[in-house]
């Protein structure tokens, strides 16, 4: 790993994105009955028009998979401001954006792991593990019998789901991890951008001038809002184009944490997806796994303002 100015927002499932029809996926009541819960429990969401503000613009085209060049509609950028203060002042946020300069953007360059980087992701997880959601989470996982009840055990076991370093690309060293790939955002032989669906990092980069907002994705009938905390959005990235992504907005990194731990550690299957009912959405939670690993986790937003409902 290598502290920069560099940040890094295999899979192409995620950038083949495709709207899916609400209406005839089933729901999984009981992950939807957890993840309110949880969603409840998140004290450090932010609220949009108070903490952060975002302008959606224009609706993105399409563009396919491995373009360099997107028509932007969106003449400015989502965030037009984020209370860095308030960001600065909760303890999970705080260390959370000490991670984002942790890493090599380019997969097939492996990272190098300081002693001080050892202590920001234990630093992190100690504070991720302090919070009333990922306190709830655990102990959903010790009923489920996929977690133990020893706090250092279930931290050695989030330790190596997010953390563990891994080969995304075959040649070079270890040069991927849950975290960065999700989190952060890689790019592959510089032709894809692979993960970044952090809103965090997101304002991080479009504020250094580094990622370019192209407009938001979604249905004629399901036009986003300004105050969703759920988006599929479009954008460029160090010269590549991500054709559509999807992200939370505004929710704490150890409610995402939280959520994507409960949906891998309860499914053994290489991918795993799941319809939940969240708030006032409806989404598709997948993730893939790399061994004992998370490979990639997002939402993939399937309708919003109740409109499944």
């Amino acid at each position: 790993m290598r502290k920069g100015n560099d940040f890094g927002w295999i899979l192409v499932l995620s950038a083949l994105f495709t709207f899916s029809d609400a209406s005839s996926q089933t729901v999984n009541q009981e992950l939807s009955d957890v993840f309110n819960e949880l969603w409840k429990l998140d004290v450090n969401r932010l609220k949009p028009g108070t903490h952060y503000n975002i302008s959606l613009q224009g609706k993105a085209g399409y563009i396919p998979q491995g373009s360099t060049n997107a028509i932007d509609h969106a003449s400015s950028p989502l965030f037009t401001s984020v209370d860095e203060a308030k960001l600065n002042s909760i303890t999970t946020y705080a260390r959370f954006m000490k991670l984002l300069d942790n890493y090599e953007r380019s997969t097939g360059v492996a990272e190098r792991v300081t002693a001080e980087e050892v202590t920001e992701n234990n630093s992190f997880l100690d504070a991720v593990l302090e919070t009333a959601v990922m306190k709830r989470a655990h102990r959903y996982l010790i009923g489920k019998g996929k977690s133990r009840s020893d706090l250092r055990q279930f931290k050695s076991q989030l330790y190596y789901m997010w953390f563990r370093l891994y080969h995304r690309d075959r040649n070079g060293g270890e040069d991927s991890s849950g975290f960065e790939h999700v989190f952060v955002g890689e790019t592959k032989f510089g032709r894809e951008i692979m993960g970044l669906h952090n809103w965090v990092q997101f304002y991080l980069q479009e504020k250094q001038e580094l990622l370019d907002y192209k407009g938001y994705k979604a249905r004629d009938n399901d036009a986003p809002n300004e105050d969703d905390h759920v988006l599929n959005v479009q954008f460029s990235w160090h010269g590549l184009v991500k054709p559509v992504a999807s992200a939370f907005v505004g929710v704490s990194p150890e409610f995402e944490m939280a959520i994507f731990t409960i949906l891998f550690l309860t499914s053994t299957e290489k991918s795993t997806t799941a319809v939940v009912n969240l708030d006032e959405y409806q989404l598709e939670m997948v993730v893939y796994r790399h061994g004992r690993s998370i490979g990639t986790a997002y939402p993939k937003l399937l309708s919003s303002n109740n409109r499944h409902v």
